[in-house]
């Protein structure tokens, strides 16, 4: 079985999605510490005035340094969806698919939520849905899990790998080429792989074209059938 693991981000970038695809389960590790200014709780749109600008989902403040992302509450007493939807509302101008965006998410919105896991949870597979991918997507937290203690951060991963029936390949992003220990996990009889999306560009109908946004933008601008021809877009390093 091939698995990814990644922390639980808010409606994430297209190579996120390249992982969720080409696996045969998907974790969210929500059992790590929340680090500040990340994607847990925000991604990046196009601005209407060129640029880009951030959609966010506020969160509880917590005042602990070591707050688990589980542990992350949504702060309700916010519009959040309301300005979301709002900040979306410029690509109803250029965007051919702004209509079917928007229901995708309303259909997540219309859930209250309090942990920011279980929004991400839902965003990221109603999008799946809308593509038709079926890789099932779990909580570390949840599955219940008796892995080793971790003494490296590539070994998350590892352990995880190990305490999972039948778990022979292991896909990351290549952000975690500098820091996995690759022998690890030969000598662990786990295939590691790691994946790099090659310069994908589409129609933003503006001048130049932003890079990295959340999957949002790629999904106004393509149908489902373009949309995953750009996610496949991807090669191992």
């Amino acid at each position: 079985m091939r698995i990814a693991i990644m922390q639980p981000y808010f409606l994430p970038y297209i190579g996120y999605f390249s992982l969720v695809k080409h696996t045969d389960k998907f974790i969210l590790l929500d059992d790590v510490q929340y680090i500040r200014h990340g994607w847990i709780e925000r991604n990046r749109i196009l601005k209407q005035a060129g640029g880009w600008m951030y959609i966010k989902v506020p969160i509880i403040k917590n005042s602990g340094r070591e707050t688990l992302i589980k542990n992350i509450q949504i702060n309700n007493q916010r519009n959040w969806k309301g300005k979301i939807l709002a900040q979306l509302q410029h690509y109803k101008r250029n965007a051919s698919h702004y209509a079917a965006v928007i229901r995708i998410l309303k259909s997540v919105f219309e859930i209250e939520y309090n942990s920011i896991v279980t929004l991400n949870k839902a965003a990221l597979e109603a999008v799946c849905a809308y593509l038709g991918i079926k890789t099932q997507i779990c909580v570390f937290s949840e599955m219940g899990l008796d892995i080793e203690k971790v003494n490296a951060p590539d070994e998350w991963a590892l352990n995880i790998c190990r305490a999972m029936d039948n778990v022979n390949e292991y896909w990351n992003s290549e952000g975690g080429i500098s820091f996995f220990d690759t022998q690890k996990y030969t000598e662990n009889e786990i295939d590691i792989q790691f994946i790099r999306m090659k310069e994908v560009q589409y129609s933003q109908k503006s001048l130049g074209f932003e890079t990295n946004l959340s999957i949002i933008d790629l999904l106004m601008f393509n149908d489902v059938k373009n949309a995953n021809q750009l996610i496949d877009e991807f090669y191992f390093l």
